[in-house]
């Protein structure tokens, strides 16, 4: 199945959750925010919510400011 990570195409083997994805990428880092075909997931649904075909998903690094 393929997906889209920040703009640039993966082919994965079977749908994975966004925790099981983002480990086997090494993109589990503390702060993250992620965004899947532009719907903000909540970090909490990470482990059980899994992605799609043809999924545009956004991770970026989330930024406190005033």
């Amino acid at each position: 199945m393929n997906i889209m990570l920040n703009e640039q195409l993966l082919e994965i083997e079977q749908p994975l959750s966004i925790k099981a994805l983002l480990e086997q990428l090494g993109h589990d880092q503390p702060g993250c925010a992620l965004a899947i075909n532009q719907t903000i997931i909540p970090h909490t649904d990470w482990a059980t919510y899994h992605v799609q075909d043809g999924d545009d998903i956004l991770l970026f690094q989330a930024i406190a400011g005033g």
